[in-house]
């Protein structure tokens, strides 16, 4: 029998879900829920219905996994407690300095409920955050470095899009090769923020908009830009399209470590990411958690679970046997 898959949320998020589904084959999408009128919402798989979002807890027997698409700021502090109640669920918050709060409350009504709900599921957390501990209990004496892009930051376009005059906008977050350099040297060097990232902000504006005012408002943004050499080009709504449609990201975590009985011998662990399409990828990772929290479900376990607690076998439809016969 295949996993039943719901999707909570149809945005770039669901929709790479929809694919990831598609892609294997012990899963099926069962359904898509919705804050925005069904009739206005077209998925891409043939048979499957959309549903108002306040109709899923109905469909609770019809579904062995909700994996939930929204936003880390409003949707999902509310939705991934709420749901657990009547479903396993899989979300990719990503609020890091707020993950053990959240935690907490899936945890509380998960074990409630007696499902599972795995939280902060992607590619940062979640694939970095699994490297990052790997490789810290690999090498004890040692220094983290995580470096993200090149890619497109769509927390930051936005706030670029929020500032007056401006029609439109792509940020990307690049890291600066020299520091990347000097990491992979092992020189363990200590580096601020401004020297570890720079931010590129491709930038539409309004017909006759005040360009050194947008660009100003843009650097001094406070958590967003002020901290990091920040360059702005103006460039046209066709310019945006052609060459800034994508949603590309990834990045590397390194670990530079020492071992010997006096530090002697130097160590470099290194993991990269380059993504195509952040939320396609970002839904690859989610789905084969789903299949790791209908697994042990069915095991008999429940409560709030993270990348950090689920065994890699429960992440692949192989067999115990195949795994041992063909990866280790």
């Amino acid at each position: 029998m295949k996993i039943r898959i719901g999707i909570m949320g149809y945005g770039n998020l669901g929709r790479g879900i929809e694919c990831a589904v598609k892609q294997n084959d012990d899963m099926e999408l069962a359904a898509v829920f919705t804050r925005r009128d069904p009739e206005t919402v077209k998925v891409m798989t043939d048979g499957v219905k959309v549903y108002k979002a306040e109709d899923a807890v109905s469909m609770k027997d019809e579904i062995d996994v909700l994996i939930l698409c929204g936003g880390s700021a409003t949707d999902l502090p509310k939705q991934t407690p709420e749901y657990v109640k009547y479903f396993n669920v899989i979300d990719s918050f990503d609020t890091h300095a707020k993950i053990p709060e959240h935690f907490a409350a899936v945890d509380a009504a998960a074990k409630e409920s007696g499902k599972i709900g795995i939280i902060s599921v992607g590619w940062d957390p979640g694939m970095f955050s699994l490297n990052r501990l790997y490789a810290n209990a690999i090498l004890p004496d040692g220094t983290d470095y995580t470096f993200w892009g090149k890619g497109v930051s769509q927390g930051h376009s936005d706030a670029i899009r929020r500032v007056e005059g401006v029609v439109d906008a792509r940020q990307y977050t690049v890291p600066v090769e020299s520091a990347l350099e000097a990491v992979r040297s092992g020189k363990n060097p200590e580096l601020t923020t401004r020297e570890k990232h720079t931010r590129e902000c491709y930038v539409v504006v309004e017909e006759g908009a005040d360009k050194a005012r947008i660009e100003n408002e843009i650097k001094t943004m406070p958590n967003y830009f002020a901290d990091y050499d920040t360059t702005v080009h103006f460039i046209s709504e066709e310019e945006l399209k052609a060459n800034h449609n994508g949603i590309p990201h990834g990045g590397f975590v390194i670990r530079c470590g020492k071992t010997g009985m006096n530090g002697e011998n130097n160590h470099i662990i290194e993991y990269s990411l380059k993504l195509d399409s952040n939320p396609e990828f970002t839904s690859s990772v989610l789905i084969a958690y789903a299949r790791a929290a209908y697994r042990l479900n069915n095991e008999g376990v429940s409560g709030c679970k993270t990348v950090f607690d689920i065994a890699p076998a429960y992440l692949s439809k192989e067999s115990g046997e195949e795994l041992r016969k063909h990866l280790l």
